[in-house]
């Protein structure tokens, strides 16, 4: 069986929902744009010698439908002979499209394909259309934890399993210092393609403006000034009386885009490409749908047995920070020491745009693997509805 590598690995900043600067971006572009800042990593590779293009969506619907795969690699102008796909297994939805990109370069199906992810929540994510009517009645009354949100099943995680306020809090805190550290030495540059967009800005006297041409070049969701006296101030979100779960200790809404571009290792070598590192394996599994944040204690022991290795090998997890809770207890289960549990933050405080965030994890895994002289890193994240997924990379 064939090797699959990452030769390129690029993504947009990420901006907050809302009220930063890609809510007037459409998420086909912001996706297009960074197939278009990968390929440019890797200008060997033409653009007609693409033979997938994998995108994966949280939320495909409004601007993301239509198949959002295929429009945004039209819309990156790559030709009409490239096909391409969107897939959805939430949070966890780049990292799949990766996986299935080297799966099927593995087996021979293929030698070049684009993996990665988008999710505009500022232009999709609309509460009106989260009724009970998208509900299937059965698996509702059944099991209806398949329906909670993914805050409701955070609170659950902590109560469940003892996770306290101050702990979440704590962790929260590490995650914005550890971001803020990152971003003042220069770690996302690498990661990021700068973007220049229009956006929707709120006026002193109430009225909207529009500002054009605006450059983005770095996330925007950090807040470095966070302090645990300002984090316990905040009040539960998901259960106001009895709960720990706050905008603080939660992952942000937020817009964004990844790509990555996975090749044969032979191939890669023929065009003379040095790899970001070498896709190792792929597991996902099942956990009850109302503790979903607990995924990857399945996952990952589950990715570890399949390869023969330990968490002693491993030197970086990635473990995509959709609440402190089940990060935490995460960690505690799997015994992930401090230092190798996202040492550059995560999406607490960098943001999570749902079906791109697997890919931003790869690319940045590569490249702080290569920064600091690690050779193996496994990202993993839970996934809505009560799963686990989880990666195992290699950087020689």
């Amino acid at each position: 069986m064939r090797e699959a590598v990452v030769v390129a690995s690029k993504r947009t900043p990420l901006a907050k929902s809302y009220r930063g600067s890609f809510n007037m971006t459409r998420p086909d572009d912001l996706a297009a744009h960074a197939i278009r800042a990968a390929l440019a990593q890797v200008p060997a590779v033409a653009d007609d010698a693409i033979e997938d293009v994998l995108i994966g969506c949280g939320l495909p619907e409004g601007p993301s439908g239509h198949n959002v795969g295929r429009i945004a690699l039209l819309r990156a102008g790559l030709p009409t002979s490239v096909p391409g796909v969107t897939v959805n297994r939430f949070c966890s939805s780049g990292l799949q499209t990766i996986a299935m990109a080297a799966h099927r370069i593995m087996v021979g199906e293929a030698d070049t394909i684009i993996g990665g992810g988008v999710e505009s929540i500022t232009l999709v994510q609309n509460d009106k259309l989260r009724t009970s009517d998208l509900f299937n009645p059965v698996l509702a009354k059944e099991i209806p934890g398949i329906y909670l949100s993914m805050g409701e099943t955070a609170e659950i995680v902590a109560k469940r399993y003892g996770i306290s306020r101050e702990d979440q809090d704590r962790y929260a805190l590490m995650s914005q210092q550890r971001v803020a550290h990152a971003q003042e030495q220069g770690w996302f540059d690498d990661d990021i393609a700068p973007i220049k967009v229009d956006r929707a800005v709120k006026q002193e006297d109430g009225t909207m403006a529009v500002e054009e041409d605006v450059l983005v070049d770095r996330d925007e969701c950090n807040r470095p000034d966070t302090t645990l006296e300002g984090l316990a101030k905040l009040k539960p979100v998901f259960d106001p009386e009895a709960g720990s779960v706050t905008a603080g200790n939660a992952s942000q809404f937020s817009d964004g885009a990844s790509a990555t571009i996975v090749m044969a290792a032979d191939r890669a070598a023929a065009l003379g490409l040095e790899p970001m590192g070498w896709f190792r394996g792929f597991q996902v599994a099942g956990v009850d749908p109302d503790e979903m944040g607990i995924g990857p204690v399945r996952a990952v022991p589950k990715l570890l047995d399949m390869v023969g290795m330990t968490l002693d090998d491993i030197d970086i997890v990635e473990l995509n920070e959709a609440f402190a809770s089940q990060v935490l207890y995460c960690q505690r289960i799997l015994e992930i020491p401090d230092d190798k549990l996202n040492p550059m933050g995560g999406s607490i405080s960098i943001g999570h745009p749902y079906g791109m965030t697997g890919s931003r994890m790869v690319g940045q895994i590569l490249n702080h693997l290569k920064r600091t002289g690690g050779r193996f890193g496994i990202v993993t994240m839970c996934v809505g509805g009560g799963m686990g997924a989880a990666g195992l990379f290699e950087v020689a």
